[in-house]
């Protein structure tokens, strides 16, 4: 394919307009009316930088950081085009292509756009891998207006020639960075290739990396840039924090952080290192589950449910895994261990001061880290409060209010119980662990009890449906070996 028009950039405030409605950008009446019933009643800045021109019909390149509220920003004017069109829903030929890098993204997007969806007499579906193929075939068969797609899955499924692409007449691409990241774009490539030159195209992500401008160069025609990331950015919002810790004194300060009332994301580099801190969580007594590349799909889902639920306060993943999360409320995000890249130090943080909110940001430090997580400062555009510090110090109440709670991971089979501790202690896991039995002897309960999966393993330790994932993981389990993204 011939590459595209050079794009054109116009600017965007980004400071919110108390005045703008949705009805203000073009939004059709219905669909107004749809999204207030929905308790959405004003537009982002994001969204109301984008839908003049998306509403238009043009290609526009939106670049905001998570929480920003682009979900909404590519969701109405897919829906409003839709709902507009005089084509018809034929089987195996959806009208409009989104495309997500993640199948928890995914599912969020259609949980966001399957209501107003509704209103507008429109059907969606989701597909991505990690499970049965066969409802996302019969529903192909049935025909969709909306498809929202991880790429490996939808090529599996293009590839089967149960679907193709020729009718899709607006492609929105999310979180596109991600999917360069996740190595996706020659799929990328493929499905675009396989979509209407004159469709309309949306791409939405948060930087500009040279494979997301190849992307750009080729397939959008003409777009209009817009950047709504200033001093409301979610990294303007936050509250940063380094806190120089001795390697034995790490895990009882995670403890205390995790401990305290409300949502908390905690980041590790590996998939082992986040099973591992998981389990050492639940064991001091904090409801935590663990997001991963190697749980299966039915554990990532009820582990997700499970956070974003609250009956499991702390969220342990790695990058990957938790580049999809939109879970709001989060208070708290912790970085066990410090990211390599600047980038990585950003999208972790920006699962916190979602649309607007405020939320702090810690970082923890040994002393083998602390020329490193200077670099990661320096390039991440951040000034962080340092602090050495050891267990109980009051700065930890202060990051962390509240009353430090704690559970009993259930043993023989019983829900867990609740007890309290007070911060004032300097070891929080130690009054965990004498609330808690012993996790050991809970483990070989678990695993006696776990039917193999399909690579022939015992089942990933979840967060079982029983007890909603507050002592998910003090069994030993060994891994599957599905990866997210599919």
């Amino acid at each position: 394919m011939a590459a595209r028009r050079p794009h054109t950039t116009r600017s965007a405030t980004s400071e919110p307009s108390t005045t703008v409605t949705f009805t203000d950008l073009g939004v059709p009446a219905v669909l107004a009316t749809a999204l207030s019933a929905a308790g959405i009643t004003e537009p982002f800045p994001i969204q109301a930088a984008t839908l003049p021109d998306t509403l238009a019909g043009r290609d526009v390149l939106g670049r905001g950081r998570t929480g920003s509220g682009k979900t909404y920003a590519f969701a109405i004017p897919v829906l409003a085009r839709l709902a507009a069109s005089p084509s018809a829903r034929r089987p195996g030929r959806p009208r409009a292509l989104i495309l997500a890098p993640t199948r928890e993204l995914a599912n969020q997007i259609d949980e966001a756009i399957a209501p107003l969806a509704k209103a507008l007499s429109l059907r969606t579906l989701t597909v991505f891998g990690g499970v049965s193929p066969n409802p996302q075939i019969s529903g192909l068969r049935a025909g969709v207006d909306i498809l929202v797609a991880c790429p490996g899955r939808l090529v599996d499924h293009l590839r089967a020639g149960r679907v193709q692409l020729d009718a899709v007449e607006i492609t929105v691409l999310d979180e596109a960075d991600h999917m360069a990241d996740l190595g996706f774009l020659p799929v990328v490539r493929q499905l675009l290739d396989r979509t209407p030159r004159s469709g309309q195209r949306l791409l939405f992500s948060a930087t500009l990396d040279a494979g997301v401008d190849v992307l750009v160069r080729r397939f959008l025609d003409n777009p209009v840039t817009h950047s709504v990331d200033s001093s409301l950015s979610p990294v303007a919002a936050m509250s940063h924090h380094v806190l120089h810790v001795s390697h034995d004194d790490r895990l009882s300060v995670l403890v205390d952080l995790t401990a305290a009332p409300g949502r908390t994301l905690v980041f590790t580099r590996t998939k082992r290192g986040a099973k591992t801190l998981a389990r050492r969580l639940v064991a001091a007594g904090v409801p935590a589950v663990e997001l991963h590349g190697d749980l299966a799909q039915p554990a990532r889902s009820r582990n997700l449910l499970a956070f974003s639920t609250g009956s499991a306060r702390t969220l342990v993943a790695t990058d990957i895994a938790a580049r999809g999360i939109h879970v709001d409320d989060v208070a708290l995000v912790i970085h066990a261990d410090p990211p390599v890249e600047h980038k990585a130090y950003l999208h972790r943080s920006g699962r916190t001061a979602r649309a607007g909110a405020s939320g702090t940001v810690v970082t923890l430090m040994t002393d083998s880290q602390v020329g490193d997580v200077r670099q990661l400062a320096r390039r991440a555009g951040i000034s962080p409060t340092t602090t050495r510090l050891r267990p109980g110090h009051p700065l930890l109440a202060q990051l962390a209010p509240g009353q430090r709670s704690f559970v009993a991971p259930p043993a023989g089979g019983r829900t867990s119980t609740t007890g309290t501790a007070p911060h004032a202690e300097s070891r929080s896991h130690q009054h965990a662990r004498r609330l808690a039995p012993d996790p050991h002897r809970g483990a070989r309960r678990h695993r006696g009890g776990q039917a193999p999966n399909r690579d022939g393993h015992p089942a990933v330790a979840a967060a079982p449906a029983r007890y909603a994932g507050a002592a998910a993981f003090s069994a030993r389990s060994h891994a599957g070996t599905r990866r997210g993204g599919r």
